[in-house]
């Protein structure tokens, strides 16, 4: 058995790579990616220290016939925003976005406070 068979085998389904199709002025990569039976196009940037993670971190192996062509491993999934917990279990909100602003906060507090204010 060659390095190449062994190599297909570790391929088996499902599979999950990357296709670099070019590089942002930043250095970062842009890929498309086949997750399953799912394309999605993305980007992939360097861990830095003290920068935060958005999305999940991966890890990308060139293949040995097409070295654009990378396999994915993913190292830590995305974490999940609290809206898509919120969809999946059912629950929703209706009505505008609840925003209280320092401006509101005080103009609430001059109209409905205890103290009255003679009027002319």
């Amino acid at each position: 058995m060659s390095d190449d068979d062994s190599d297909s085998s570790q391929r088996g389904a499902p599979s999950d790579v990357a296709l670099i199709h070019g590089v942002t002025p930043e250095g970062d990569l842009r890929i498309l990616r086949k997750r399953n039976d799912r394309l999605e196009l993305g980007g992939v940037r360097a861990l830095r220290e003290g920068m935060p993670i958005t999305g999940e971190v991966v890890r990308l192996t060139p293949r040995k016939e097409f070295p654009l062509l990378c396999d994915v491993a993913t190292e830590l999934p995305a974490p999940e925003r609290p809206s898509d917990v919120a969809e999946a279990r059912g629950e929703s909100r209706k009505g505008p976005a609840q925003v209280a602003t320092d401006r509101y906060r005080d103009n609430w507090d001059v109209i409905f406070s205890r103290q009255r204010t003679e009027l002319n």
